[in-house]
């Protein structure tokens, strides 16, 4: 067991290595009420096709795959694994995105009991015939649901504008038809390829025993033989959008909207990546924070209201920022985005600005180490791009005025951009 103090945040973090590649994490949160406990796979919606790690043969299996497994975990041969959690006091649950599943739990009690029913269950899928076929029905509403769900539909709409090939434009459910082609077998290949140690992480977060928890780990881990790292395989995307504007129609009351940009793809080392992360970070803050005139002048034109907000994601393979809310007129805010994100290109970013947005950046970081859940699900997130989540108070001081001004010049290009709305029913 090995002990990492942070001086600057003032965190105790504890780490374990075991045999079989899997790395246990203990963050120290003393008097904390709530603890945190979730056990995460490198694995998510895009990852559909991949180098099988023992035969090296390609492999490729229906979109959906990770989410149904997801959902399957939780049955079990003599019930339901969330009864055995409810008898003890936890919320449980799990969730799918598009490169990593987190099962977690949050507890105020019997977090110890709580802890190796998380262990136990993750560990002994159980899928037949049948209880698959069930889950297909299940999954087959959900993405339904989810189809009338005009956030869920105004988001993926956008992916599908931006993207022309990488399966992040993909539904992280699958589709109606690609999850009629998941069978048993499929689950267990990918199960047995994706939920292997050396691919896992285990993150606890609050005021535990790390000793103790690495011991139950070590008690009840399984032995698995060595397996090498996984190849995924993503097709060529190319730099253009797929499509400039996306719109539906849906049961609402007022237009919704996102606004995408396209980042430039390259395969970027981690200490690059959190710096691209923490100078989009620190310029939306600048063109669209909620203290910028931009925003005030939208907000009383009645263009926008507080829905309004903004994110990055950035990953090895992808990256793309987007923003938007509710809005009488969506095309009008594009507009008036384009216009004045030229604006600050052609006059360049105020000083005083750039200072003020990057203590925002990190009070923003910072409001995390607050919450056991969201720092342990921000832990997982960095660690599976190579990135140590206590680096970044240091990378987000470091930042230049400099670089972010060279960030603006090379990014949110109009080209690059698209638009997707959905618009009330008449």
């Amino acid at each position: 067991m090995e002990r990492i103090y942070d001086d600057v945040l003032h965190e105790e973090v504890y780490v374990n290595s075991y045999t079989n590649g899997l790395k246990a994490f203990v963050i120290k949160k003393k008097n904390f009420s709530k603890a945190f406990a979730g056990y995460a796979t490198k694995y998510g919606s895009v990852d559909s096709k991949f180098i099988h790690p023992k035969t090296n043969e390609i492999v490729e299996v229906p979109d959906g795959i990770a989410h149904f497994l997801e959902h399957k975990l939780f049955e079990e041969q003599e019930g339901n694994v969330f009864d055995r959690f409810a008898k003890f006091g936890a919320m449980a649950n799990a969730f799918t995105s598009f490169k990593e599943t987190v099962y977690y739990f949050i507890s105020t009690q019997n977090f110890y009991e709580n802890f190796e029913i998380l262990l136990d269950f993750v560990q002994n899928p159980y899928f037949t015939d049948q209880n698959v076929e069930k889950e297909k029905g299940i999954i087959a509403q959900e993405i339904r649901m989810y189809q009338d769900n005009p956030n869920w539909r105004v988001y993926f709409n956008l992916l599908n504008a931006l993207y022309v090939e990488h399966p992040v434009k993909i539904d992280i459910a699958g589709t109606l038809d690609s999850i009629q082609k998941i069978t048993k077998d499929d689950l267990y290949l990918c199960y047995n390829t994706f939920y292997h140690p050396s691919n896992m992480i285990i993150v606890v977060c609050g005021d535990v025993d790390p000793q103790k928890v690495f011991d139950m780990i070590e008690k009840m881990e399984k032995t698995k033989e060595y397996q090498s790292l996984i190849e995924r395989i993503y097709p060529e995307e190319p730099d253009r959008v797929n499509q400039k504007r996306i719109e539906v129609k849906l049961s609402i009351s007022t237009p919704i909207f996102y606004i995408g940009f396209k980042d430039h793809l390259n395969d970027l080392p981690p200490y690059e990546m959190i710096m691209k992360d923490i100078e989009t970070q620190i310029l939306a803050e600048i063109l669209f924070g909620k203290s910028t005139d931009f925003y005030e002048q939208l907000y009383k034109e009645g263009l926008i209201n507080q829905n309004f907000g903004f994110e990055y994601n950035c990953e090895p393979d992808y990256s793309f920022f987007m923003i938007g809310g509710e809005s009488k007129d969506p095309d009008q805010v594009y507009q008036r985005v384009l216009e004045h994100i030229e604006n600050v290109k052609n006059n360049g970013i105020e000083k005083n600005e750039f200072e003020r947005a990057k203590k925002v950046v990190l009070g923003n970081h910072l409001r995390k180490f607050d919450n056991p859940e969201k720092l342990s699900v921000e832990f997982i997130y960095s660690y599976f791009k190579g990135i140590n989540i206590f680096e970044y108070v240091k990378e987000i001081n470091s930042v230049s005025y400099e670089s972010c001004q060279n960030r603006l010049k090379n990014f949110f290009e109009e080209d690059k951009s698209c638009i997707s709305i959905v618009w009330p029913i008449q």
